[in-house]
């Protein structure tokens, strides 16, 4: 190395540690800079003399979770790493797949930093993406599949994606979404993802499929290292389920972290049975395609599923671990008696998206499965906040233990902080569990930013040192924190700021009501009331109750204030691919039915 070089890597990392101070240090740090210099110390000779000692070329190297599967498949080449439907793959083989996929994108030219999308659902090809792509140097783009045409074909724009993998199924879609291309803008290539298990259409013979495309990749291939650990990595939309969605950028090192992180806060043990019920293009599974390969684990793949398939690969591949929002859970605890099965054991499921009910945590807890629940945003790349299990607390009563389950919690050991602060002082709430304020976080899973959009950027990431979740939420005593609604979600009625999770919460309780969720309506005296949107059971069909028998057994378990003014059954209520219940989407529905006319006595 010239004295050049070794002057500019110095200065590099000098700035490196500057920035990594502002980032771990609170703004409200009691640290003084301005403070006098203290006596000399006996010790300031031994302090000088490590004063010369700091990064090197053996501690400098940065940090990736793809590193994470060559040592996999070292320890454990000959355990199986894949299972789909017939197809089963050992480790040593995913490595020599991904090793090939990252040379084959090489070859056609895919340089570091562009962007490669795929439209998959959670199936191999998913899988090794999340290595192959960034090994090739590419940032990797996961898009959800339950996008419409139009709005892929914005997003794809955004990217400036140079390819698509597609699965075949997927295919019509994805010609639909180039169609809206302007005959000016360049069209990414595109590669289908061929599946020996689904009647579809085979790909025309010239046309070029993923498992060609292998065959030209070399498994010897030295894979693009990063030069930095602050290269980006992956671009991830957000769900769109306040907003738009927008482009959020990770890069190694942040990735690295939150997967590191998710296996010692989940107690993740070596060699789980892990069920993909969590869509990859989700925030990249939470962070779980690199974690299992660290774990050295097995990935069972479902392409789609309901709760008997579920129950079903439970039972056939003795699942030990697995994922999903709410949604998931409500599912399980709702499953007909012909769908389930019984577990051989207890299986671990972690839940995040959004704020668990409690009867359904203690419903799901009840048949068997041990919940964990956590909470993060697409701009933290997986969970940042987890309800963290104290033992005194299986003393309590199943509702009780339930409903402290249900909150989001502490920060997880990758975060420097988590904290609920006034929107108007910028100071803590008290830790009373009822002064709401917005949730901010600081660590090192935060986002690298919005791609293409330095003003969002800016409005989430402040220069006070936070990151704004939009999300309203509270500071109990204890220290947990517990989400009370999103930012635009909260309800103002008759001066009253009232949170639609709490109705929400209550609702699943009742014995009748499959899903519910909450929105403002307009109403010309309290200016808005609550919404009910919900969703029946099965079973209660056959005798449904009416909007006055919901609104009574409310009004009996909640301040009348929060009591919906208006129940609006449907047989399923609109949601993202995660779960997640698109409440602008209800929103605009709750407008539509317009205001009150007269006043209502709540």
């Amino acid at each position: 190395m010239t004295s050049y070089h070794r002057r500019t890597t110095r200065r590099r990392w000098m700035d490196f540690d500057a920035f990594l101070l502002r980032l771990t240090i609170p703004v409200c740090s009691p640290i003084n800079p301005t403070r006098r210099r203290s006596p000399p110390s006996p010790k300031k000779e031994q302090r000088n003399a490590m004063d010369g000692l700091g990064p090197n070329a053996a501690n400098s190297c940065p940090v990736t979770p793809l590193d994470f599967l060559e040592r996999t498949a070292t320890v454990y080449g000959d355990c199986p790493s894949l299972v789909y439907n017939r197809t089963v793959f050992t480790w040593s083989q995913t490595l020599r797949r991904c090793l090939r996929l990252a040379s084959a994108l090489s070859s056609l030219g895919i340089s570091p930093g562009d962007v490669v999308s795929v439209l998959a659902p959670n199936v191999p090809a998913m899988y090794e993406m999340h290595f192959g792509v960034p090994m090739s140097g590419a940032v990797l783009n996961t898009v959800n599949l339950r996008l419409d045409a139009r709005t892929i074909s914005i997003l794809l724009r955004h990217s400036a994606s140079k390819l698509v993998f597609v699965d075949v199924l997927s295919r019509p879609l994805l010609d639909d979404v180039l169609r809206l291309f302007p005959a000016s803008a360049e069209r990414p290539r595109v590669v289908t993802i061929e599946d020996p298990y689904e009647d579809a259409p085979p790909p025309q013979n010239s046309a070029l499929t993923y498992e060609k495309l292998l065959e030209t990749g070399d498994p010897e291939f030295r894979w693009v290292r990063p030069r930095s650990e602050w290269d980006p990595m992956v671009l991830n939309y957000t769900s769109g389920t306040t907003s738009a969605p927008k482009g959020v950028v990770h890069c190694h090192r942040g990735l690295f972290f939150i997967t590191i992180d998710s296996l010692i806060d989940w107690s993740v043990p070596r060699r789980p049975t892990y069920l993909w019920t969590l869509p990859m293009f989700h925030a990249n599974g939470w962070s779980y395609p690199w974690g299992i390969a660290a774990a050295g684990g097995v990935n069972v793949c479902l392409r789609r599923f309901d709760a008997a398939a579920i129950y079903a690969a439970i039972e056939t591949h003795r699942v030990t671990h697995m994922c999903g929002a709410p949604v998931v859970l409500n599912m399980l605890a709702n499953a007909p008696d012909s769908a389930r099965r019984p577990l051989h054991g207890p299986v671990q499921v972690l839940t995040a998206g959004a704020p668990p009910p409690a009867a359904v945590l203690h419903r799901t807890e009840a048949l068997g499965f041990a919940v964990s629940h956590g909470y993060g945003l697409t701009e933290t790349a997986g969970l940042a906040v987890s309800c963290a299990w104290k033992g005194q607390w299986d003393r309590l009563p199943a509702s009780e233990r339930a409903r402290l389950k249900a909150r989001q919690g502490v920060r997880c050991l990758a975060m420097t902080a988590a904290d609920v602060i006034d929107g108007d002082t910028g100071e803590s709430v008290k830790r009373d569990g009822n002064a709401m304020g917005e949730i901010v976080l600081r660590g090192a899973c935060v986002m690298l930013g919005y791609l293409k959009d330095p003003e969002a950027t800016a409005k989430a990431v402040r220069a006070d040192g936070w990151f704004y979740t939009g999300d309203v939420g509270v500071m109990h005593a204890d220290g947990y924190i517990e989400i009370k609604d999103r930012s635009k979600d909260v309800i103002i009625s008759g001066g009253e700021n009232l949170s639609s999770v709490e109705v929400e919460s209550i609702l699943y309780g009742h014995p009748a009501v499959n899903e519910a969720a909450v929105v403002a309506r307009p109403d010309e005296f309290w200016g808005e009331t609550p919404c009910a949107f919900v969703s029946l059971k099965e079973q209660a069909s056959a005798a449904p109750p009416t909007e006055s028998e919901v609104i009574a057994w409310c009004r009996e378990r909640m301040p009348r204030y929060m009591v919906p003014k208006t129940v609006v059954f449907r047989a399923e209520l609109p949601k993202t691919s995660t779960g997640k219940i698109q409440k602008f989407v209800l929103r605009e529905m709750a407008k539509k039915m317009g205001s009150a006319a007269r006043p209502s006595r709540m």
